[in-house]
């Protein structure tokens, strides 16, 4: 008995996997099947190895079979941006600070440059944005015109900690907006849902990772720190 997998896009839900199950287990030769929606596969264990085009045809039309140079790319190589990101901050705001190590100056300077780009990103593609960011934020899921309004508010908290005008009310301001978003982060995860995380707004295609409530952390410790 020979065992097979095949990656396919289309699936969303248990439903989908079902419905791939159904249709697999309707080929000749075929003994088992299991699909999983949230990796995209399905394995079929058959008398006989099966060919692409045959389970191809075989899937319900909104599904499709994906060829190897089609699979989706790994999450380790999808997160590289934000990576790549913050390799860039870090290494920034040291050749900055390399002669004196303020740590207040630093950090209004780490949060400074975080805020600026991240709101780059998400500006580039404002409504693509909204569009993500109200799936897991539960202050945009209930009030769209909040993830309008979210990339400026990260523009003007990069301004205010880039020219040090940091008062209480712009840190108080900074853990609410990233606590509101990091509860809806740990749901995602918690639930284990897959849903794109729209940190760097659309045009790069994050998944929702731990990273993605790293750099949440990072930000709120940053904020509780200065705001004690």
């Amino acid at each position: 008995m020979k065992k097979q997998i095949f990656h396919i896009s289309g699936m969303t839900c248990s439903s989908c996997e079902q419905s791939i199950v159904d249709a697999a287990k309707q080929l000749r030769g075929v003994t088992n099947a299991e699909a999983n929606h949230k990796n995209g596969t399905l394995l079929i264990w058959a008398d006989t190895k099966l060919s692409t085009a045959t389970v191809s045809v075989a899937l319900p039309k909104k599904y499709a079979l994906l060829e190897d140079a089609m699979l989706p790319p790994s999450k380790g190589k999808q997160l590289y941006p934000l990576f790549l990101i913050f390799g860039f901050i870090v290494g920034t705001l040291l050749l900055i600070h390399i002669e004196s190590f303020d740590r207040t100056v630093m950090m209004h300077d780490f949060m400074a440059m975080f805020f600026m780009v991240f709101s780059f990103f998400k500006l580039l593609d404002l409504s693509g944005f909204q569009a993500m960011f109200k799936t897991y934020d539960p202050l945009a899921a209930a009030w769209p015109i909040y993830g309008w309004i979210y990339p400026f508010i990260e523009v003007a908290l990069g301004i205010c900690y880039l020219i040090d005008f940091v008062p209480p009310s712009i840190l108080i301001t900074t853990i609410i907006a990233l606590g509101i978003t990091t509860v809806g982060v740990i749901r995602v995860l918690l639930k284990k849902g897959d849903i794109k995380c729209a940190c760097l707004g659309s045009v790069l295609n994050l998944p929702m990772t731990e990273a993605t409530f790293t750099e949440n952390a990072i930000m709120l410790v940053m904020a509780g720190s200065l705001l004690a």
